[in-house]
């Protein structure tokens, strides 16, 4: 299967789970801030994080998949990833983390704001062997979702300290 054709399938997984009845959830250590799961398999977790106006989602890291996707849907956010400055975050973005990288995130603007975190649990399963390009497909996704064609920032190498 190619690409587009993993991208597409993929997109409209993850659109029709977002218009399922999972209910957010807060997540307890930071107000304002509420989480969907919309899929939790053993090889991926997809999730929709909504924020309030100046909330902040706590920096934290996920020691629990190989790699996630951080993808702003709506508002305007600021990410922060390991020491570094934080850096402005919009829908048309699209930022790749690998396993136990720090990160947090906060928005910034005067409206609701939401995010779509995609995460690998096991590249060995079904659902990545099509996929040798994260990043690739990640900017695929953003593009679908209605983030343009440009959304292929990714943060590849947060050891190095690259940024988009």
């Amino acid at each position: 299967m190619g690409r587009l054709s993993t991208a597409s399938m993929f997109a409209l997984a993850v659109l029709s789970a977002a218009s399922s009845w999972a209910q957010p959830a807060p997540l307890a250590s930071d107000p304002g801030v509420a989480a969907t799961r919309l899929i939790n398999r053993a090889e991926i977790r997809i999730s929709r994080v909504v924020l309030q106006p100046g909330a902040v989602r706590s920096v934290h890291a996920h020691d629990d998949v190989e790699y996630h996707a951080w993808i702003p849907l709506e508002g305007t956010f600021e990410l922060s990833v390991g020491t570094d400055a934080p850096v402005p975050a919009l829908p048309g973005q699209a930022f790749f983390f690998e396993r136990g990288t720090m990160h947090g995130f906060r928005n910034v603007g005067d409206t609701e704001a939401a995010v779509m975190e995609v995460f690998v649990k096991d590249s060995g399963s079904n659902a990545s062997r099509d996929v040798p390009d994260p990043p690739a497909l990640l900017a695929s996704f953003a593009a679908l979702v209605g983030a343009g064609t440009t959304a292929n920032t990714a943060w590849d190498q947060p050891e190095r300290g690259e940024r988009p």
